[in-house]
């Protein structure tokens, strides 16, 4: 059976620190990703191509898109695909965090989830794809463990 797949899709190779840490965070569930730099303002046809390529794959798959600004790439790539879309939208110094509000306001019948930390778009994406596949789902209940082990350890650690 193939690996689930993330298609982590940035809108410009600034981004690739951000998305490497999404990817990481995915391979950790056992998710195969690919990183892909379109945009939906400076490249839409491209943009289009890579979403056409990736639909065409029939693995369960789950698209995040890392964009800041006018995040048009987040509603652009979810009115084009049917797999979910999670916005994860890179830090900013000009924007004292991240320039989220582009993220969160998307049209109607556009439907795309707005996660910020990077780490937590992959467990995002993992929960999502583990609905079908239960090596995703065990690799998230293994994860969600080591983290509850982790605070019990702590805990008993300050008595």
């Amino acid at each position: 059976m193939s690996k689930p797949l993330v298609v982590i899709l940035m809108g410009s190779k600034a981004d690739m620190e951000h998305c490497a840490k999404i990817s990481d965070a995915c391979k950790q569930y056992g998710l195969e990703t690919v990183l892909r730099i379109a945009s939906a303002h400076k490249t839409p046809e491209h943009a289009i191509a890579i979403l056409k390529e990736y639909e065409a794959d029939a693995r369960p798959k789950v698209y995040i898109t890392v964009a800041g600004r006018s995040n048009a790439l987040s509603g652009f790539t979810d009115g084009s695909v049917s797999a979910p879309v999670i916005a994860c939208p890179p830090p900013s110094d000009s924007f004292g965090g991240a320039d989220v509000f582009s993220s969160l306001r998307m049209p109607s019948g556009i439907a795309t989830a707005v996660v910020l930390e990077p780490a937590n778009a992959a467990l995002l994406a993992a929960k999502i794809v583990g609905l079908a596949n239960t090596e995703v789902r065990d690799q998230v209940r293994a994860s969600q463990k080591r983290a509850a082990d982790k605070i019990l350890e702590d805990d008993a650690s300050v008595k």
